[in-house]
């Protein structure tokens, strides 16, 4: 949890965050890319990454002030502990449905009597190093709680979802929440983006800031931003070395093309 104020303090003056979705296992990834981002989107539930490669990206980053989220399988207090126990700054729950779901994704990320986070951290504890009681206190007003909103159930739930203490932030599955829709493979349809527009203000209006992952194109990027959404995780960690690529690839093809008439 080194980074995790800095970002919280970001949601807090309203500044525009941006990040990515990191897939692949090797840290250089993070520690590249953290002098540019304002976050990561760790993700162990699409991915193949395992703990002890998630950690290796957490250490990648410690004091570049670059928050890491991590996105857990499931919400279940086995996966979250562990990950906020190696020091992840914030777990992103995917999924979830009630104000339920959400009271118990807290509670897992809290240290009683806030929540039920058994105690057992090394790194960000320092080892040791840290006073405990000071660490406990620390730590629960640190951590940065994430659902995600991408099924109906929690679109006709969000008001009892937005009013649960301890929820820093709400973001957006739009591929998951364009199919629970009836719009399955059309996340940029106008309904479904008419949908997260009415979550956006009502979330807005109860001071959570709202995130997304999505692609890297820009002028989605742009639009989302535009109807309020505070932090944007752009593509994936491959997918923007693969955009580059072709990018680089492509204007080159097509000078040659030019030059060649």
């Amino acid at each position: 949890m080194y980074n995790a104020r800095t970002f919280r303090d970001k949601l807090e003056r309203g500044d525009l965050c941006f990040g990515t979705g990191i897939a692949l296992a090797d840290p250089m990834v993070t520690e590249a890319l953290c002098g540019d981002l304002d976050f990561f989107w760790v993700d162990m539930e699409h991915t193949a990454l395992s703990l002890q490669e998630v950690k290796q990206h957490l250490m990648a980053i410690k004091g570049s002030g670059t928050a890491a989220l991590v996105r857990v399988p499931w919400n279940d207090q086995a996966l979250i502990k562990p990950v906020i126990d190696i020091g992840a700054d914030g777990v992103i729950v995917p999924m979830v449905e009630t104000a339920d779901d959400v009271a118990r994704a807290v509670a897992a990320c809290l240290y009683p009597p806030q929540g039920i986070r058994g105690f057992g951290p090394l790194r960000p504890l320092d080892y040791g190093r840290r006073n405990l009681k000071d660490y406990y206190e620390q730590a629960n007003a640190d951590i940065i709680v994430v659902v995600q909103i991408e099924q109906a159930a929690a679109v006709k739930n969000i008001d009892e979802i937005l009013a649960v203490p301890g929820l820093t932030s709400i973001a957006f599955g739009p591929n998951d929440l364009s199919t629970a829709l009836g719009y399955r493979g059309e996340p940029s349809h106008p309904e479904v983006l008419k949908v997260m527009q009415k979550i956006i203000d009502k979330a807005r209006a109860a001071k959570i800031p709202v995130g997304v992952s999505v692609g890297a194109d820009p002028a989605h990027l742009s639009l989302l931003a535009d109807m309020g959404i505070q932090w944007l995780s752009l593509g994936v960690d491959v997918t923007l070395m693969r955009r580059a690529a072709c990018e680089v690839v492509g204007k080159v093809r097509e000078h040659c093309k030019a030059k060649s008439k």
